[in-house]
C-alpha cells in the first residue's frame, strides 16, 4: 500500500516521526475524552488502533475525566501523557467527523501528519447550527418529552414556556463557562419559581413536578446513570463509579434548585407531587411527537442532519419495542428488551466508515427510555414528604438503569462491531502493534 503524502518512512521511526505519532494520539483522545459523556467504550479501541496502524504500542488507563496515554515506539522509546477533559455530549458532530478519520488512519490511508490536521479541523470547526437553532431545538426536545410525562395540551403550552426559559440558559451558559458549572441548578431554579408561581394552581392540571421535567429533561442526567451502569457491567469499574456519582450529583442540583424555588414562592414543599392530569391529546399527536423529539435531538446535541432518518427510525423502533414488550412482560423487562433491540440495530447500522457512529445512533433511542426523570421525580417526593411515591420511583429507577445498562451490553455484544478487518489483524501482528480492544 502506498504511503501517505507527507509522512517519512516509518510513521513512528525516528523523534520527528514518534513525535507526530503520540501528538496526533494525545489530541484524538483528549476529543474523545470531552465527548464522552454517553460513555468511555470507544476512547481505548480507537486510539490503540490508530496507534497500531502508525506503528506505536498504545495503553490507555481512564477514568471519567482523565486519560493517561503511553505510546510506544518499535525501537521502546515511551512517551506518557496525562489528559483532562470534562464529558459532555454537546457537540457530537465531532464523534461523526472522527469516526472517518480513524478508519482511514487504521486503513494506512492516512499518516500522522495529515491525521492531525484533519483533527485541528475538527476541533477547529465551528458547530454545525447556530446558537437560535440550539435553542429551538431544546425547546422541541423538551415538547417531544412533553407527552411522556402528561399527554395533555396543558403540558404542552407549559413545557413550550418553561423550556424556552431553559434553553434561554443552556445557551448563554456556552458563552458565560461559570454558569456552566451550576446550570441545573440554575435552570431547575428558574423553572421551578416559574411553574410554582404561574402553572401549578390547580391540581387538575397534573403535578408540579411533572409540569416541570419535561423543560429539565434535557438537564437530567438519565443518559450518565445508564453509561456508568454499563460501565460498571462491562469491567470498567472506576470509570463507571465515578460516572455514576457524578450522576448522582446532577440529580440532586436539579432536585435542590426545584427545592429552592419552592422556598422562593412560599410553596409548601408537600405540594411537590407528581399526580398526573387527565388525557385529552389526539393519538396522532402522541405518535408524531417523537418525530419532533427527535428533531429536537440533532439541534439540541449538533448532530449532522444527514443522520435525521436512521435516528427517527431507531427511535420509532425503541418505542414500538418497548410498548410492544411492556405490554407482554412488564415495564422493566419491556425496557430491557428496547436497550436489546436498540443496541444491536444500532450496532449493525453503524458499520463501515461512512455510516453514523454507534453513539449518535444510540442516543435518540436510549432517550426515550426516560430513565433520569424517576430519579428526579423520586427525590422531588421524598423532599416533598411523599415517602412511598419517593421511594418508589427511586426504587423503578435503579430497576430500569440497570435493565437499559444490561440491555445495550447484551445487544452491543449480540452484535459486535468490526473491528478493522484484515488491515486491523496486519496491525495486530506487526511489532509495537496491538489489536483493538474489544
Amino acid at each position: 500500500m502506498a504511503r501517505p503524502v507527507g509522512d517519512p518512512p516509518g510513521a513512528a521511526d525516528g523523534d520527528a516521526g514518534f513525535d507526530r505519532v503520540a501528538g496526533f494520539l494525545t489530541r484524538l483522545t483528549r476529543l474523545l475524552l470531552r465527548t464522552s459523556g454517553e460513555g468511555s467504550e470507544l476512547i481505548a479501541r480507537e486510539v490503540t488502533a490508530a496507534g497500531g496502524a502508525l506503528g506505536a504500542e498504545v495503553s490507555v488507563l481512564l477514568v471519567m475525566d482523565t486519560a493517561t496515554l503511553t505510546v510506544t515506539a518499535p525501537d521502546g522509546r515511551a512517551r506518557t501523557v496525562i489528559v483532562h477533559a470534562a464529558p459532555e455530549v454537546a457537540r457530537l458532530d465531532r464523534i461523526a467527523a472522527v469516526k472517518p478519520l480513524v478508519a482511514d488512519v487504521v486503513a494506512g490511508r492516512t499518516g500522522p501528519v495529515e491525521a492531525d490536521a484533519r483533527l485541528a479541523r475538527i476541533e477547529a470547526a465551528p458547530a454545525p447550527y447556530p446558537w437560535w437553532l440550539k435553542l429551538l431545538g431544546i425547546v422541541l426536545f423538551s415538547l417531544g418529552f412533553a407527552p411522556l410525562m402528561q399527554p395533555t395540551w396543558y403540558e404542552l403550552g407549559t413545557t413550550a414556556v418553561l423550556a424556552t426559559l431553559a434553553a434561554v440558559l443552556a445557551v448563554a451558559s456556552d458563552r458565560v463557562p461559570r454558569l456552566a458549572r451550576v446550570l441545573p441548578l440554575v435552570a431547575s431554579l428558574a423553572v421551578s419559581v416559574v411553574t410554582l408561581g404561574l402553572f401549578a394552581g390547580d391540581p387538575a392540571h397534573g403535578g408540579p413536578v411533572l409540569l416541570m421535567l419535561p423543560a429539565l429533561f434535557f438537564f437530567v442526567p438519565g443518559d450518565y446513570l445508564s453509561a456508568a451502569a454499563a460501565e460498571l457491567g462491562a469491567g470498567l469499574i472506576t470509570t463507571g463509579a465515578v460516572r455514576l456519582v457524578y450522576a448522582v450529583f446532577l440529580l440532586v442540583q436539579l432536585c435542590v434548585g426545584v427545592l429552592l424555588g419552592a422556598y422562593v414562592t412560599g410553596t409548601s414543599t408537600t405540594a411537590l407531587f407528581d399526580t398526573a392530569a387527565r388525557t385529552d391529546l389526539p393519538r396522532w399527536l402522541l405518535f408524531a411527537s417523537w418525530t419532533v423529539f427527535t428533531a429536537g435531538t440533532l439541534l439540541a446535541f449538533s448532530i449532522p442532519r444527514r443522520f435525521f432518518r436512521p435516528l427517527l427510525a431507531l427511535v420509532y423502533l425503541t418505542v414500538a419495542v418497548q410498548s410492544a414488550a411492556t405490554a407482554l412482560i412488564g415495564e422493566t423487562g419491556g425496557t430491557f428488551v428496547a436497550a436489546v433491540v436498540l443496541a444491536a440495530v444500532a450496532t449493525l447500522a453503524s458499520r463501515g466508515p461512512e455510516r453514523p457512529p454507534r453513539l449518535l445512533l444510540v442516543l435518540p433511542g436510549f432517550f426515550t427510555l426516560t430513565v433520569g426523570s424517576l430519579g428526579m421525580r423520586g427525590l422531588t417526593s421524598l423532599a416533598g414528604g411523599h415517602v412511598v411515591d419517593g421511594f418508589s420511583d427511586l426504587l423503578e429507577l435503579v430497576l430500569v438503569v440497570t435493565a437499559i445498562a444490561v440491555g445495550l451490553v447484551l445487544g452491543a455484544t449480540l452484535v459486535p462491531e468490526r473491528n478493522g478487518g484484515r488491515n486491523g489483524e496486519r496491525n495486530g501482528g506487526r511489532k509495537g502493534g496491538r489489536e483493538p480492544g474489544p
